[in-house]
């Protein structure tokens, strides 16, 4: 397969997108993560909250599993909120989603994809990420915390249909691993951002621990 991709067209005040991943069933938690009490809110509402101060124009969040319980309880402002119907496949579905509805517009040209168990991604990162994507004709612009690196990722168009073909309980790492001519790195002098997948992850992101009672059930 030829890898080469075309050439990027001329910024100039190019539509942003977000897209946030909270789809997940929360198997090994046991309860939804999106509504573990955080800075006594839901999990999902902080990411949300950050995200509506990134500097892009439009925001997606795809949801699944416990979707109605969630809409109950997280207000997601002026973001379009999509349902994943294949949230038990794994993260690709959910990235398929997302980037179907962005395509749909042919203004959006970038969008960041972030996770909806991470609240506190450094405000800095994605003006940084950004900032990048003016001068490099990188089309996946990742942040690197001290060496390691995670999210959120910034997708350039030109990649969304390699990223719609992802299948699986995988996101596009593996993509970008076998892809390193398509990844511009972009140093940030701060831990990685902490998720959310069992217990000891609510008690270190500073959430409430699980309640005496909690029915995991909708979590299967």
């Amino acid at each position: 397969m030829n890898s080469a991709l075309p050439i990027p067209p001329t910024v100039s005040a190019m539509t942003v997108a977000v897209i946030v991943l909270a789809a997940g069933g929360s198997r090994r938690l046991g309860r939804p993560k999106q509504l573990v009490s955080w800075r006594g809110r839901p999990l999902l509402q902080g990411v949300v909250d950050a995200v509506a101060a990134w500097p892009a124009d439009v925001r997606v969040v795809v949801l699944g599993s416990s979707a109605e319980e969630i809409l109950d309880a997280v207000d997601f402002g002026d973001a379009i909120v999509a349902i994943n119907e294949d949230w038990e496949e794994g993260i690709a579905s959910s990235v398929r989603v997302g980037f179907d509805i962005l395509g749909r517009d042919a203004a959006v040209e970038r969008a960041f994809v972030a996770l909806g168990d991470q609240p506190e991604i450094p405000p800095e990162v994605p003006h940084g990420l950004l900032e990048a994507a003016e001068w490099s004709d990188r089309p996946a612009i990742v942040p690197v915390y001290r060496y390691e690196g995670a999210n959120p990722v910034l997708f350039d168009r030109r990649l969304w249909q390699r990223l719609m073909a992802l299948e699986g309980d995988r996101g596009a790492s593996d993509l970008l691993r076998a892809h390193p001519e398509w990844v511009e790195e972009v140093r940030f002098d701060h831990l990685p951002p902490r998720d959310v997948d069992i217990e000891a992850d609510v008690a270190d992101l500073g959430g409430d621990p699980k309640r005496p009672g909690t029915d995991p059930a909708s979590n299967r």
